[in-house]
C-alpha cells in the first residue's frame, strides 16, 4: 500500500516538493500509529520532539534522510523495497520547487498553496473583488499587486508579477487541472486603481480562457450575491487532488496570511455553498454573453 501511494506521487507530483512531503508524513503517521507508538517516543528516537513529529507528519517541514531512517526502523518496516520507495518519496519531497526563485516574494504562509495549486487537479474558487489570481493577466494583475503592495519598489512588483504568471502556465500544460471560478459580478464592474484599460484586457483575457474545455467561469449577479459575503462567505478556494490519500483542502486568504482547512464538516459548508454559488450564477454557457457586453461597455 505504502508503495502504491509512492508510485502514484512519483507519477504526478514531479517538480513539486508538497504532494510527496504531505504523502510521506500520512505515511509516518500510519506506520507510527499501527506500530503503538506516541509522538513523544517517536522524536525521542530521533533526537527531536513530539511537536517535530507533529510537522513531519503534517509535512510541514523538509525530511532529513536520517530521521526517517531511523522511524522507519523504529516503526518496524524491514521491507527493502518498501523502504526505498519511502526514501525515494523523501528526495521528492525535500527537492527544491520551482517557486523556490521567487522565495524574496513568497511569504511562509503562502508557499503550502503554491504547492497545493500546482498539484491539483480540481480548483474551484469562488471571487467577490478581485479576478483570481491564476486567471489574470499581466496587466491586470500589475495593477492589483501595486495597489496591495503600496511600500513595494518596481524591482519586487515586477517579482510578484513573475510569479503570478508562472503559476497561470498550470492551465496551459499538457494535463492541466480542471478551473471552475465562480466571480461575483461586482469583479466585473470594479476596475483596480480605476484604470479601465486593465480592466478590458482581463475581461477578454477571461473570455478567451472560458473557451478552453478545462476552464469554467461564472458570475453571480449582483442581486444574488450579498448574501453570501452577508452570511460571511468572502473569497475562498477547494482544491481536489488525484492522489487518494489526499483530502480537499479548503483555502482562505487574509492580508498577512491564511487558512488550510481539511476536516470533513468544514469541507461539506464550502462544496454547499460553492454548489449554491454556481447554481445562482448566469450558466457558463452564457456568460461568454456577459463578457462582450462589458467589454463592449468599457
Amino acid at each position: 500500500m505504502a508503495a502504491d501511494r509512492g508510485e502514484q506521487a512519483l507519477d504526478n507530483s514531479l517538480g513539486n516538493p508538497t504532494v510527496p512531503r504531505i504523502l510521506l508524513g500520512a505515511e509516518l503517521r500510519r506506520l507510527r500509529t499501527a506500530a503503538g507508538i506516541s509522538r513523544g517516543a517517536a522524536g525521542y528516537a530521533i533526537r527531536g520532539s513530539d511537536s517535530k513529529i507533529s510537522r513531519m507528519e503534517l509535512g510541514r517541514i523538509s525530511f532529513k534522510p536520517r530521521d526517517v531512517a531511523d522511524l522507519l526502523t523504529l516503526y518496524g518496516v524491514c521491507d527493502e523495497s518498501e523502504r526505498a520507495m519511502l526514501l525515494e518519496l523523501m528526495d521528492q519531497a525535500n527537492a527544491q520547487s520551482w517557486w523556490h526563485a521567487f522565495a524574496d516574494v513568497v511569504p511562509t504562509w503562502f508557499e503550502a498553496y503554491l504547492g497545493l495549486e500546482d498539484a491539483a487537479s480540481v480548483i474551484r474558487c469562488y471571487q467577490t473583488r478581485l479576478v483570481p489570481g491564476l486567471l489574470q493577466t499581466e496587466d491586470y494583475a500589475r495593477t492589483v499587486i501595486r495597489l496591495g503592495n503600496p511600500t513595494a519598489d518596481p524591482v519586487e512588483v515586477e517579482r510578484r508579477v513573475a510569479l503570478r504568471m508562472n503559476r497561470a502556465r498550470v492551465l496551459r500544460r499538457s494535463r492541466p487541472p480542471k478551473v471552475w471560478a465562480v466571480l461575483d459580478e461586482a469583479v466585473l464592474r470594479h476596475s483596480p486603481g480605476g484604470r479601465g484599460e486593465p480592466m478590458r484586457g482581463q475581461v477578454e483575457y477571461l473570455l478567451e480562457l472560458s473557451r478552453l474545455p478545462h476552464v469554467t467561469v461564472q458570475v453571480v449577479p449582483s442581486h444574488r450575491g450579498p448574501r453570501y459575503a452577508d452570511a460571511g462567505a468572502g473569497p475562498f478556494s477547494i482544491l481536489r487532488f488525484p492522489e487518494a490519500a489526499l483530502p480537499d483542502i479548503v483555502y482562505l486568504e487574509q492580508l498577512t496570511s491564511a487558512t488550510y482547512l481539511d476536516k470533513a464538516e468544514d469541507l461539506d459548508v464550502y462544496a454547499t455553498v460553492m454548489d449554491q454559488l454556481c447554481l445562482d450564477a448566469i450558466p457558463a454557457p452564457d456568460t461568454a454573453g456577459l463578457f462582450t457586453d462589458v467589454i463592449n461597455r468599457l
